[in-house]
């Protein structure tokens, strides 16, 4: 029985019964859809709030102006760069592969049309006229830009105040990390509801269609990691990215074991400035930001995945809607807490961005936990690629 005690095995016996139940007894999915129902709600009901305080807390941390113009922006500058890189392989290989393309969903066809976006709106869209509302109805780039500049704002206050307003965030972002596990724990009742809803109303050719969303993922992970992230070690220190991914390749192992770039930072920290030589007051800033913000992996799934479920849907998206794919996964990226699935909170957003149906996150969950351990490594290599650089650059 220790095999049901792990939330993700527990996800893996539910798809396997929801399969089954959507083929054997299709009369009773909608049932209990209601449950599916319940279970992306509240995956969208943590978001904005996870979202503001998770970008705040990382920016209003830097504790002061001036570091973020010495080490800060150069950290922030990397990750947002190493980031739009990842999302744009992402974009790329599954314009080319393709994934879920050859899914017969015709019913659903007619049923979906996707939001249409012009250069205007999308300007328009980042700043927020009123961030209360947009917290309120989950917009996320207007909640990224609210706190971006609110936590600059709260940089220049005395440090009582900062301090205050930064233990308060903080005590947030910790609740809403926690709450969030907490609804993990529902993924196998919410998968089964999801799942057997799915399969029970289009039968099974949207889960065989998974293998070539996960050969798409994998491929462009291993491209970002391989190629993207070493090139720009050896481009900007002369590091051999072979020598030092040897030095400190207890942290990427660690991270694909646990899924987690929170549950790994330890051992990063110690890799960094034991073995890689990396300066404490460096890896003792760029790591722990990057553990928040910089997820090039989760950021380039979200955007293959996106688009896997467009194609399944066959809902076509233009050049506009894959530009406002690239701007949410990106940004949304930076709000990813790091635990495990918590890229599934942040899906929900690139969904909506461009009126994708969330009922597609059900599909992707079988491989989920596969891709979340892979991602998660590129998450941690791209961190300590990034400490190497900034150690060169400062």
């Amino acid at each position: 029985m220790r095999f049901l005690k792990s939330i993700e095995n527990q996800t893996l016996l539910a798809i396997v019964l929801a399969i089954f139940i959507g083929l054997s007894a299709p009369g009773l999915p909608p049932k209990i859809a209601l449950i599916g129902d319940i279970f992306l709600r509240l995956l969208k009901m943590v978001i904005a709030p996870l979202i503001f305080a998770s970008v705040y807390t990382s920016l209003a941390g830097l504790g002061n102006i001036s570091r973020i113009k010495n080490i800060g922006l150069k950290t922030l500058a990397y990750y947002m760069a190493t980031t739009s890189l990842a999302v744009i392989t992402g974009l790329v290989f599954v314009n080319v592969f393709r994934p879920g393309a050859n899914a017969n969903f015709e019913k659903t066809t007619q049923q979906i049309a996707v939001k249409g976006l012009t250069i205007t709106d999308l300007v328009k869209s980042l700043i927020p006229e009123n961030p209360v509302k947009s917290l309120a109805q989950g917009d996320v780039l207007p909640t990224i830009f609210f706190a971006f500049v609110f936590g600059l704002a709260t940089l220049s206050l005395n440090e009582k105040s900062r301090t205050n307003l930064f233990s308060f965030f903080e005590a947030v972002n910790d609740a809403l990390i926690a709450l969030i596990r907490w609804i993990i724990r529902l993924t196998p009742l919410g998968v089964f509801a999801i799942v057997s809803n799915i399969v029970a109303e289009k039968g099974i050719t949207p889960i065989l269609e998974l293998s070539s969303y996960v050969i798409t993922v994998v491929l462009a992970l291993f491209f970002h990691a391989a190629v993207t992230l070493s090139l720009l070690l050896y481009l900007l220190t002369r590091e051999n990215p072979w020598r030092y991914f040897f030095k400190i390749r207890e942290a990427p192992m660690v991270a694909f074991s646990t899924a987690s770039s929170s549950a790994t930072l330890p051992i990063s920290l110690e890799v960094a400035e034991e073995k890689a030589k990396i300066p404490k007051k460096i890896a003792g800033f760029v790591l722990p930001l990057g553990a928040t913000v910089n997820m090039d992996g989760t950021a380039l799934y979200e955007a293959v995945a996106a688009m896997f479920i467009a194609n399944i849907y066959h809902v076509p998206l233009g050049l506009h809607e894959q530009i406002l794919i690239f701007l949410t996964a990106t940004l949304a990226s930076i709000g990813a807490a790091g635990i495990p699935s918590a890229g599934l909170v942040t899906m929900t957003l690139v969904l909506q961005a461009v009126g994708l149906p969330l009922e597609g996150i059900g599909l992707i969950l079988a491989v989920d936990r596969f891709l979340d351990m892979l991602r998660t490594s590129v998450n941690v290599w791209g961190d300590l690629v990034g400490c190497k650089i900034i150690t060169k650059l400062s």
